[in-house]
């Protein structure tokens, strides 16, 4: 059949995961639904739904991984497909326009861009303390680990400034709900790192290597969200 064909395109063969997917999806809607207003039998059909969507999703995965490796439907034609569409559902998701028009934004380069360095200073502060512990200079070690935990809480404290005085809500369009999850969630992994700096050597170690991630991690939301959204 693949030898016959005259195009490199994929005309693909019917499917029933479309529709198996679409009543897993109304399950677990109609089930949520019940479950939240103590309906009997809601938590039943909401399993069920969540089981059905998961099962789909194997399933048609399963397919898709065997068309493009075993049959070869994929050519580079093909692939190009998912690239436009995923590249077309993110800028149909932000309108085009990023904040989206009418949307009150933090200016970039107050709070969220003396936030930023911050936690690579701690960064350097939390290296130090971990060499000074490594060679046996405790002093040195809790000075650095004193410094580290006062730029992550000076940071903690400039993020909640930056909610008290964001023009916005999460319930904002995209923006919003982008702006307060991603900051959020960043928030949350900062107030984690910060307890977890407390312990002693082993876990220090793990904690200055997930320190350092979360201070990788501030630069994406302060390019894709602070500085994007006020230009």
């Amino acid at each position: 059949m693949i030898e016959s064909q005259r195009h490199s395109y994929h005309l693909v063969d019917p499917s029933p995961w479309p529709i198996s997917g679409s009543l897993g999806a109304l399950a677990t809607t109609v089930g949520g639904v019940m479950y939240m207003h103590s309906f009997q039998g809601g938590a039943t059909l909401l399993s069920l739904g969540l089981i059905f969507i998961l099962y789909t999703m194997f399933v048609w995965w399963r397919d898709v991984l065997r068309e493009s490796t075993l049959e070869g439907h994929h050519t580079k034609a093909v692939q190009l497909g998912p690239r436009y569409g995923s590249i077309l559902f993110i800028v149909s998701e932000i309108g085009g326009i990023w904040p989206p028009k009418g949307i009150g934004v933090l200016d970039p380069w107050e709070i969220p861009l003396l936030n930023t360095p911050i936690l690579p200073s701690s960064g350097a502060a939390v290296t130090w303390a971990h060499h000074a512990i490594l060679t046996g200079k405790e002093k040195r070690a809790v000075c650095a680990l004193v410094a580290t935990v006062s730029l992550a809480l000076v940071s903690t404290g400039f993020q909640g400034m930056e909610y008290y005085q964001a023009p916005s809500t999460i319930s904002d369009s995209i923006y919003g709900s982008t702006f307060f999850l991603a900051t959020g969630f960043h928030g949350f992994l900062v107030i984690i790192g910060t307890l977890f700096l407390i312990k002693h050597h082993v876990g220090f170690e793990a904690a200055a290597w997930y320190w350092h991630f979360v201070d990788v991690v501030r630069l994406f939301p302060f390019v894709s969200i602070y500085w994007w959204g006020g230009i």
